[in-house]
């Protein structure tokens, strides 16, 4: 998949490890954790294969973040992204990295 970050700090956490944004900080192991999953993000070639990784708990979220999709970094945090598929290439556009019990 080709992945696309939607904003800034996304972009930072991946390439930096870190942000200047500090409204979003977050401790080393959320950041070492959420490179790997985007590095299985950008592995992949479809969102179905996915469903191999179980840890991700990969799922289609409904309700008001209908059309989003999401995978676990851990138990606390989630990946929400959108993917198409545009000339056979898949885009992950990544849209927050969010505690999911808020």
């Amino acid at each position: 998949m080709e992945i696309v970050f939607e904003k800034d700090y996304l972009r930072e956490l991946y390439y930096d490890g870190k942000t200047t944004d500090k409204q979003h900080r977050y401790q080393p192991q959320i950041v070492k954790k959420y490179v790997q999953v985007v590095n299985i993000l950008d592995s992949v070639d479809k969102t179905a294969d996915l469903f191999r990784y179980r840890a991700l708990h990969y799922e289609k979220l409904v309700g008001d973040k209908a059309g989003l999709e999401s995978v676990r970094v851990n138990d606390q945090y989630r990946i929400e992204f959108k993917s198409s598929a545009e000339r056979g290439i898949t885009i992950c556009n990544i849209i927050e990295l969010s505690n999911h019990y808020q």
